[in-house]
């Protein structure tokens, strides 16, 4: 850990990255693996995390944002970003000046993408964007013929590619996905029925990329995944990969607290008799939830502790009991100490939360370290 940054970090391994990435591949074949770098790839650092992956052979990268592919372009990242979320008529030109892959997800929003790159006089890289049940956007697929065909109409959007996304592939029933799926493979019968090459065809995320491999296509999506945790408890496990990512701190206060003298604000916990209690430099500012309160454990010189009375801004206090612990002492938020581990899974269900959550609410107020 580098000692001119502050003591709580995030430490994130390129190598298991790398691991998880390879083992993706491996997995699905001949389907492109487009990894999923929005949300701040995943609380792991957009911009070192897309040019690691880039370096690593990958053809394209996906965010939700404008802003993230841009700041991609700006740190000089050129493959191919295609931007999954909704879009409003005057962000156009900028994904146009930029070179981004745009979702038209209407036939409208298609109609303004077309004219945009005509006035500038480029071609704007599209993907379509087809509802088969997660209702959020996209056409929807009863109606996704009327998209097709203006999109085979257009002189200045080039259809690259088209998709969906499921709903519920993380599921232990697989009904709900596998009805998604096949709403569209119907859609995408209008190429064949003309005798017409499809764009590229994608769908699969983490979940199905676990558990659907009828759903690869031509291009799979994986997010959490890539970064070495499953998306839910009931996914089956069928690619092992390993976290990306810990969370790690020091010790910077040690005190023994007498019984009955409560700690925190709220005085929510106290003990009957005397503890020494540590303090941590990190609290709901850094993302560690005020949820944590009364109910998360750390690890500290290779054994787990319980954190007592309310998660702070910006510190929390640790039960030892009667151990020792100095100053300066690890602490391990998220990740592995000697025998004691601290999942993300840990965190979510002590926080009532998911994973993905955990992993994208680590603020930006914590350094970023890459080893």
């Amino acid at each position: 850990m580098m000692d001119d940054v502050r003591p709580t970090v995030v430490e994130v391994s390129l190598a298991r990255l790398t691991e998880n990435f390879r083992a993706i591949q491996a997995a699905v074949g001949r389907a492109t693996v487009m990894p999923i770098v929005k949300s701040n790839a995943y609380g792991h650092g957009l911009v070192p995390v897309g040019r690691h992956l880039a370096g690593l052979g990958a053809t394209s990268l996906g965010v939700a944002l404008l802003e993230e592919a841009v700041a991609l372009r700006e740190a000089g990242v050129t493959l191919p970003i295609l931007v999954m979320g909704g879009i409003l008529g005057h962000q156009i030109p900028i994904f146009l000046r930029h070179g981004l892959t745009l979702t038209a997800s209407s036939i409208d929003k298609l109609r303004q993408i077309d004219e945009a790159a005509r006035e500038l006089g480029v071609r704007a890289k599209v993907h379509l964007k087809v509802d088969t049940g997660m209702e959020r956007i996209g056409v929807h697929y009863y109606n996704a013929q009327g998209l097709l065909e203006r999109a085979a109409e257009c002189r200045h959007a080039v259809v690259e590619g088209i998709y969906s996304h499921f709903a519920n592939a993380d599921a232990d029933d697989l009904g709900s996905a596998r009805v998604q799926l096949e709403r569209f493979l119907e859609v995408l019968q209008w190429y064949d029925k003309r005798g017409v090459r499809p764009p590229m065809r994608h769908m699969a995320n983490s979940g199905a990329i676990l558990q659907l491999p009828e759903s690869y296509l031509d291009l799979v999506r994986p997010g959490i995944l890539l970064f070495g945790v499953y998306p839910s408890a009931e996914v089956r496990r069928t690619i092992p990969v390993r976290p990306v990512l810990s969370w790690k701190s020091r010790v910077v206060y040690f005190k023994v607290v007498r019984p009955d003298h409560p700690v925190s604000y709220g005085s929510t916990w106290r003990s009957d008799h005397q503890v020494r209690i540590v303090t941590i430099p990190v609290g709901y500012g850094d993302g560690y939830f005020r949820a944590l309160s009364n109910t998360a454990q750390v690890a500290i010189r290779g054994k787990r502790y319980p954190v007592v009375g309310r998660v702070c801004m910006d510190q929390i206090m640790v039960n030892i009991e009667w151990d020792s612990a100095y100053n300066g002492d690890p602490v391990v938020l998220l990740g592995t100490d000697g025998a004691a581990t601290i999942t993300c899974e840990d965190l979510a269900g002590w926080a009532g939360t998911i994973p993905y959550e955990i992993l994208t609410n680590i603020n930006t107020r914590v350094p970023r370290v890459y080893v």
